[in-house]
């Protein structure tokens, strides 16, 4: 006999029950029911694609059995009637945190004594941050609150992520059944977790985001060279790396930029990662495409800010404002590009937040069968867990929804969780009382009553001699009910009572405090034109245009290439020609086409140029700006990091420059050990990705450094255990460092000396990025600038360079290098100097104005330098300073921040000067370039005005209007009962050499 319940009556009861915890004794009678459920007459969405009218789910077990629209029911079923409800199959979030400890980070503090050597004992890695033998199937505890919180949402199953650390094991796909953990357990091991955060590492490397990317990309060969050469050291890390390798690979990235930059690790080492975003990816759509990583996407929208106080206003920066816009249309913009992605609520604060924000992502443009195929079939399948979870197939786990209507409408609700087909039960169907009532106050009955809005949020209006806004709430047959007489009127009617048959009654109180016998006769249900107008008022998006790149001075269109011809200027070509009177240049295809008089070129774009200089672009030889972090300070040898992996393309540092003339830079790493990372050399290309920023070409660059920086002689009494600790020591960590090198050459030339069989037989010798690239440096394939002040350590500099056979091919800073000008040449260095800077520390006081002059007069190459955003701005003013000081020519001087740079920087074939062939980034000055009154009208780098002072002053204004528009738009938001968030002023992120943050991140006060 069948056994039937309405939905709302089915209580405790569930089709997993039969499921027997085979390997556990149980105190008492065992109690195993046949755990078979039909659930009929239901809306039925078995995948995110297929959808069954007036069909049944059958369940036993646990599991589907099956699902159409003629099933049979099994005699013994208990069968659930879900008429006019909808069935989906329950979610999966790919990146959670359930069920495991929290992650505690030890706050050491600036001035902590340095920790070199992990504290974790065993066989292990020798980083603490490499963490891939953590098994989070081996922490896991059920949690019944926190899966109650995500059945709430429509979660059925999870994939449990222990946050911790750079490399952090494997990850394990269970239910948010209320069970034992070895029951909720569906695959112990279902991925592999990485990302840039050392998480509870106390050790000090990686103490910056590049430094975390090498440490990364030494683990993947450590783990290489331990799997092919067993026997040589045992270590439980990486082995478990190894094995973590099995299984898809989930990265979890900061920001778009992070996205960039772990799929580039992943590309290196052919594995593509599934990565966890930040909900910014929209403003890299094409790049972040390109990598083909499938994304697991954040719905963290921010909140909008307060901004009634003008002077608060202020402090939001434009890039803010348009990302609380612009965020909730990331999933729809993703989807429209093609690119694969999948839901997450990890981000949430409130996981309340969850389904409101997917179906705010539906009103932004998210196709609602994308919405429910990012939520279910994306994630079951990149987990290679389709056969068990994520749609609601025959065999399946019996995982899904109840819903009372369409899931992703805003007035239905989730009402069932069924979990490994057990039933919890989220809410109840909230009664409709939408509709027209007759109102009827005392003897009064003049006025309509409208209820609107959705069944779980009525609004009220009252219509009589006009119609006014007000209060309604249901307990529920019970009303309540307030509103003022009329639109003019301040004095408000409260009215109480009840719910008889459709008919609302009870009693009340008038503003004079009378009391009052009121009725509200049901006349008509809120029509579905009613429900429609309420929706499309809800759904009315509209959002700014995108900008490249997402900040304050970006532009909906990158300016394009175009044939330029400037005539009638006065020329500095750098070249043998000199400086050239009434002169032209022609631009085309990026380059240099002509210099000389009286050009013409058919279609160019003519500028007049009289009265006006042209130059070369500046190139600032020593530069920090466009970075995210500038120090991997934590050892004295840390030659494995690079530049080009914390290029921050959004530093609007690149477009202030490009006002200031700068077309190139290179990206130094700081000066907080003798051996740093590796340069990037950079075209400031505003709007362009990291990738296409890069000098195609260029020739590899170190940086290194002496003095008191190195020896961390001023970074307190607790910095005493990393060496070296004096000048003395900073010399032997050279020479140790080379003669490393040396032998770690002579041990791969003898290896790959051996025949295919002699190799095949012999372990090859550990690759070690470190050493690689000093011997890139002993084989003049990297090319050194070396922070340097004092002479007594230029000349220990040069001597070891002699001694382990490289050459210094750049001191920079260099302030006593009219000391030692004749020892540089001889050495074959050239000096980067600053202009005239003195006193700013106790190794520079020997500093003379007359410096640069010096060297140059001697033959050493020399240019000028920044090693500041601010001063970069106005490079061509430093040039100067060696005019007024050393008597330098005017021509030399403007060398100093272009032609000598260039060729410091082996690129003087390409740029420096203004010659036939050679790219075309030049600068148009209103006046004398060494003038202080000079600034730039235009700066093309290859050929494109990547800054244009008419365009600039046009944008300004725009950015102005853009900021007013979204300064209203959160006002009225606020106005319509948004939630908000208070404006911070965040510092300005200007590096320099000496700074040593953790992951620095960009910030910037608006504009």
């Amino acid at each position: 006999m069948k056994k039937i319940l309405t939905i709302a009556a089915c209580l405790a009861f569930g089709a997993g029950s039969a499921m027997a915890q085979e390997t556990f004794p149980r105190n008492g009678v065992y109690d195993e029911r046949p755990g078979l459920v039909a659930l009929t007459n239901a809306t039925i969405h078995t995948d995110y694609k297929t959808t069954l009218n007036n069909a049944t789910l059958l369940i036993r077990n646990g599991k589907v059995e099956a699902v159409g629209t003629n099933l049979k029911v099994p005699a013994g079923a208990v069968v659930v009637d879900a008429k006019g409800k909808h069935i989906y199959p329950a979610f999966v979030d790919m990146f959670s945190t359930y069920g495991l400890p929290e992650v505690k980070r030890e706050q050491r503090g600036w001035g902590a004594a340095p920790q070199m050597e992990s504290k974790k004992e065993g066989a292990y890695n020798w980083n603490q941050a490499i963490r891939p033998e953590t098994n989070a199937v081996e922490l896991f505890k059920a949690n019944s609150k926190q899966a109650d919180e995500l059945r709430k949402q429509g979660f059925g199953t999870v994939l449990a992520i222990h946050r911790d650390g750079i490399a952090r094991g494997t990850a394990a796909l269970v239910t948010l059944a209320d069970k034992r953990e070895n029951e909720v357990i569906v695959l112990d091991k279902a991925a592999g977790a990485l990302s840039f955060d050392k998480g509870s590492s106390t050790q000090d490397y990686p103490a910056s985001l590049m430094g975390a990317i090498a440490l990364l990309r030494q683990t993947y060969l450590d783990a290489q060279w331990n799997n092919q050469n067993p026997g040589r050291e045992q270590n439980i890390s990486l082995k478990a790396f190894t094995d973590a390798n099995r299984f898809p690979q989930i990265f979890e990235a900061g920001s778009k930029l992070d996205v960039l930059r772990a799929d580039k690790v992943g590309d290196e080492f052919r594995t593509q990662y599934i990565i966890k975003t930040s909900g910014d990816e929209y403003q890299m759509l094409n790049e972040i495409k390109a990598t083909n990583a499938p994304l697991i996407v954040s719905v963290n929208y921010p909140d909008a800010y307060n901004v009634e106080d003008p002077y608060d206003a202020r402090r939001v920066s434009l890039d803010a404002m348009k990302h609380w816009e612009m965020a909730p249309a990331n999933a729809a913009m993703l989807q429209k590009a093609g690119v694969t992605f999948a839901f997450t609520a990890s981000d949430l604060k409130d996981k309340k937040d969850f389904l409101p924000n997917v179906r705010k992502a539906i009103k932004y443009g998210l196709p609602e069968e994308e919405a429910l195929k990012a939520l279910t079939a994306t994630p079951a399948k990149l987990l290679k867990a389709e056969n068990m979870v994520g749609s609601l197939d025959a065999g399946k786990l019996a995982n899904f929804i109840v819903t009372s209507g369409n899931l992703f409408e805003d007035d239905n609700l989730i009402l069932e969780n069924w979990v490994q087909g057990d039933r919890y039960k989220i809410t109840e169907v909230p009664s409709d009382y939408r509709g027209v009532y007759t109102l009827k106050i005392g003897n009064n009955t003049s006025k309509i009553l409208k209820i609107a809005g959705t069944p779980d949020k009525p609004e009220l209006s009252v219509i009589g001699a006009d119609t006014v806004k007000g209060k309604i709430s249901f307990n529920g047959n019970l009303v309540t009910l307030s509103f003022t007489d009329s639109k003019k009127s301040n004095e408000t009617i409260r009215l109480s009572g009840w719910l008889a048959d459709k008919n609302l009654q009870g009693e009340g109180q008038l503003p004079d405090a009378s009391t009052v016998k009121w009725s509200a006769t049901f006349s008509e249900a809120m029509t579905q034109q009613d429900k429609k107008d309420t929706a499309k008022k809800a759904e009315q998006v509209e959002l700014g245009k995108m900008i490249y790149p997402f900040r304050a001075y970006g532009q909906t269109e990158l300016p394009k290439q175009e044939t330029v011809l400037i005539k009638n200027a006065t020329v500095w070509t750098n070249e043998k020609e000199g400086k050239l009177e009434n002169a032209d240049v022609l631009i085309k295809n990026g380059k240099i086409s002509k210099v000389g008089k009286n050009l013409s070129e058919s279609g160019a774009k003519v500028i007049d140029g009289t009265g006006k200089h042209v130059t070369p672009g500046i190139i600032d030889e020593h530069s920090h700006i466009a970075l995210n972090g500038v120090n991997e300070g934590t050892q004295a040898v840390t030659a494995e990091v690079r530049m080009a992996d914390v290029v921050n393309s959004d530093d609007v540092n690149i477009y202030r420059q490009l006002a200031g003339g700068v077309t190139t830079s290179q990206l130094l790493h700081g000066s907080a050990n003798p051996v740093g990372g590796q340069s990037a050399i950079i075209k400031l290309r505003w709007g362009k990705s990291p990738q296409d920023l890069m000098v195609e070409g260029a020739d590899g660059f170190i940086k290194f450094a002496l003095g008191e920086n190195v020896k961390q002689s001023n970074w307190g009494n607790t910095q005493t255990i990393r060496f070296p600790q004096s000048r003395m020591g900073v010399e032997q960590v050279y020479v140790d460092a080379f003669t490393r090198a040396k032998e770690y050459e002579q041990a791969w030339k003898n290896y790959n000396k051996l025949s295919k069989k002699q190799q095949a037989k012999t372990a090859a010798p550990r690759r070690d990025l470190e050493l690689e690239t000093l011997v890139e440096i002993l084989n003049g394939k990297r090319h050194i600038t070396c922070h340097s002040y004092v002479q007594s350590e230029i000349n220990m500099m040069i001597k070891v360079a002699d001694q382990m056979g490289f050459k210094v091919n750049t001191f920079t800073h260099i302030l006593e290098g009219y000391k030692v000008a004749d020892k540089m040449k001889e050495h074959g260095s050239g000096g980067s100097t600053f202009s005239d800077w003195w006193a700013y520390k106790m190794e520079v006081k020997d500093a003379i104005p007359q410096n640069a002059g010096i060297m140059h007069n001697l033959g050493v190459v020399t240019a000028i330098n920044s090693d500041d955003a601010e001063m970069a701005r106005r490079l061509n003013q430093e040039a100067a300073k060696s005019v007024k000081y050393a008597g330098v020519s005017e021509e030399d001087a403007l060398k100093m921040v272009t032609l000598n740079p260039a060729k410091l920087l082996h690129l003087d074939d390409r740029m420096g000067s203004l010659k036939s062939g050679k790219d075309a980034d030049v600068v148009l000055w209103n006046e004398h370039p060494l003038s202080i009154y000079a600034r730039p009208e235009k700066t093309f780098v290859d050929g494109i005005a990547y800054f244009d002072v008419e365009r600039d002053a046009k944008m300004q204004q725009e950015m102005e209007q853009e900021r007013m528009r979204l300064i209203q738009k959160m006002l009225n938001a606020k106005a319509g009962g948004a939630r908000t968030q208070n404006p911070t002023i965040k510092k300005a992120s200007v590096l320099h050499c000496e700074d040593v943050h953790h992951h620095e991140e960009e910030s910037y006060l608006a504009y």
